[in-house]
């Protein structure tokens, strides 16, 4: 049985997806990211996405509604239309883990992508390679994205 994971997020994560996966958030079929790792996070928490390589930019927003961690088998039947992968890459990416499900909403495109090296002109600026929460030490751009108007 799934369960909706409840915790307080320290801050806004940085998601790293692949640019196929990006594309297919802002675009609006993908609404569902999946980890093998629990993210601890709180329904509401900004979320900013990371297109890793050969993109290398940040390219949209979004907030995150919920984190389930469902049994793989649950969480395929539920989740696979808006998880935006085939079901042997899903099997082969956990390895037989629990999955952990991000459901996002209030996606939004950035209109200028946020290039890797111009954001680390701005200082020491690090995608994760998962996720990881935004900091002080991280570029005011990067914060911007979330701060509260």
């Amino acid at each position: 049985m799934p369960r909706a994971a409840v915790v307080r997020s320290p801050g806004a994560l940085l998601l790293s997806v692949r640019p196929r996966f990006a594309r297919a958030i802002l675009d609006g079929t993908k609404t569902v990211e999946l980890r093998r790792r629990f993210v601890r996070a709180a329904a509401g928490t900004p979320v900013i996405i990371y297109a890793s390589t050969p993109m290398m930019a940040v390219v949209g927003t979004a907030r995150l509604r919920q984190v389930v961690v469902s049994d793989p088998n649950v969480a395929w039947l539920r989740h696979h239309p808006t998880l935006g992968l085939e079901r042997v890459e899903f099997d082969e990416y956990l390895g037989g883990r629990m999955a952990c499900l991000l459901i996002l909403e209030d996606v939004a495109s950035l209109e200028s992508p946020l290039p890797l090296r111009g954001l680390q002109e701005d200082g020491p600026f690090r995608p994760p390679q998962s996720y990881r929460y935004i900091s002080s030490a991280d570029p005011a751009r990067v914060r911007a994205l979330v701060a509260e108007p």
